[in-house]
């Protein structure tokens, strides 16, 4: 009996997407008509696979209207906001525009008696497992990189949001991206499993839980397979004295509620400087009582449903775990609230490191907000988290956020803004976060291999 997916939709809980998972043999052949495709691939100019690529973005720009429609009924976020292709265009571009210098040979020498250079070779055949959460920009982070370096792509997207790979393949073989060098599957753990342990891909790229991290790391033990790994997080904020409060606030929380949580760098804990406290707890609690939580797609909804009931109970758990320790709510149930899918959004005071809700991801609309006395403490509490993601520093003082983000255990220091992905600079992480590093000419150098020549010349 063929075993299948199906993406069970936050909105309702109807059967939204069902899709038939492919053989291990079925993928094996696709795999190989890859690996034979991408030497034809890798031979074209850059200039022309930069062409068909950012054709394959265009052609989903084009299907932007439906996709903010198949988005809020797979993972629950609200039409109002408009999909993703403003963050999915930007990214494309920008690797697109640095592609010849990232990936331009290093020359060491050009001299009557050598040529001595480094360049950078395609893996061949990459795999890129993408998450739900921001489905298009998160995958689009590896595949335009990927292909434009002259790798064959092989997209795995979340069984929460099936169609995203199938409308990513659509797009890109309409733009004229060859079949069999960009191609949607629909695996299992176990498949995907076996085709790592296989040796199947150069690369692998995986954005999702930390389990699903170490998954992959025991996959591909043993079997020298280049791994890009962005796991969980906990990402804090730091509010100091000389800070725009109300920017602060605004833009912190919206980094905790917006998607409900459900970003890879939202902002889960808040720390304070004693004398800001009280009103940022205020200005806050404000801003959360006005969101309107319902159906995404009414286009008066700002907080939708978490995509998966399951989330939802733990973001619960965590705080009623926290409450039942001392922790302080400060909304009260929304009417909308059903116990399932459709969750209160929740500022919580009166936390400790002792919560889970101060250490364990959270991937919901909670955030604990503590009082700090110090940048000591501040920094020690930060760096109490097995993540490191990024972390949002508030203060009009650039040295001073430089000389706090030198201390603080983590892949990005932003200041003054949070919550952002910046294709120019590397998206990466430490610790239990992950490892390797996504965007930006690095992104080029972890997609490839380097490759020496050194050539006498007699």
């Amino acid at each position: 009996m063929t075993k299948t997916l199906k993406c069970i939709s936050p909105i309702d809980g109807s059967v939204y997407a069902e899709r038939d998972i492919i053989s291990l043999d079925e993928a094996k052949a696709a795999i190989k008509r890859a690996a034979k495709a991408q030497k034809q691939w890798g031979q074209l100019p850059i200039e022309k696979r930069i062409e068909l690529v950012m054709a394959g973005v265009a052609k989903i720009g084009e299907m932007n209207d439906e996709i903010v429609t198949e988005l809020a009924w797979q993972m629950g976020r609200p039409i109002r906001y408009g999909g993703e292709f403003s963050g999915f265009n930007e990214r494309a571009s920008y690797m697109a525009q640095i592609a010849k210098d990232a990936l331009q040979p290093i020359i060491v020498e050009e001299s009557d008696g050598f040529e001595r250079r480094i360049e950078r070779e395609p893996f061949g055949v990459v795999l890129v497992i993408a998450p739900w959460n921001y489905p298009y920009m998160t995958a689009i982070n590896t595949v335009a990189p990927a292909l434009i370096a002259g790798n064959a792509v092989i997209l795995k997207h979340a069984t929460q949001t099936l169609l995203v790979g199938e409308n990513m393949e659509k797009a890109f073989i309409e733009a004229g991206i060859p079949a069999d060098i960009f191609q949607n599957m629909f695996l299992d753990h176990g498949t995907t499993s076996d085709l790592i342990a296989a040796k199947s891909f150069g690369f692998v790229n995986f954005t999702g839980s930390v389990g699903g991290g170490i998954a992959m790391e025991k996959a591909a033990a043993g079997t020298f397979t280049s791994l890009g790994l962005e796991l969980g997080g906990k990402d804090p904020g730091y509010v100091m004295k000389d800070a725009n409060l109300d920017a602060a606030v605004e833009t912190l929380i919206d980094g905790a509620m917006f998607n409900s949580g459900q970003c890879c760098c939202g902002i889960e804990r808040i720390y304070v400087t004693a004398s800001l406290y009280d009103e940022f707890i205020e200005k806050a609690v404000k801003i959360v009582s006005a969101y309107k939580l319902g159906n995404p797609l009414d286009k008066a909804t700002t907080l939708g449903p978490m995509a998966s009931s399951r989330f939802a109970d733990e973001v619960r758990a965590q705080i009623s775990e926290a409450v039942a320790m001392g922790a302080k709510t400060h909304i009260p149930k929304f009417a909308e609230d059903d116990g399932g899918t459709y969750l209160t959004p929740q500022i919580l005071s009166n936390v400790t490191h002792d919560m889970r809700v101060m250490k364990d991801e959270s991937f919901g609309p909670v955030v604990g907000i503590m009082k700090v006395n110090s940048d000591e403490e501040a920094i020690n509490l930060m760096n109490d988290s097995e993540f490191g993601l990024t972390a949002s520093l508030w203060t009009s003082d650039v040295e001073r956020a430089a000389k706090i983000g030198r201390q603080i255990e983590t892949g990005t220091v932003f200041m003054n803004r949070a919550d952002y992905v910046d294709p120019a600079l590397c998206w990466t992480g430490c610790k239990n976060t992950g490892r390797g590093g996504a965007l930006s000419s690095i992104g080029y150098q972890n997609l490839t291999r380097p490759k020496s020549y050194h050539l006498k010349k007699i």
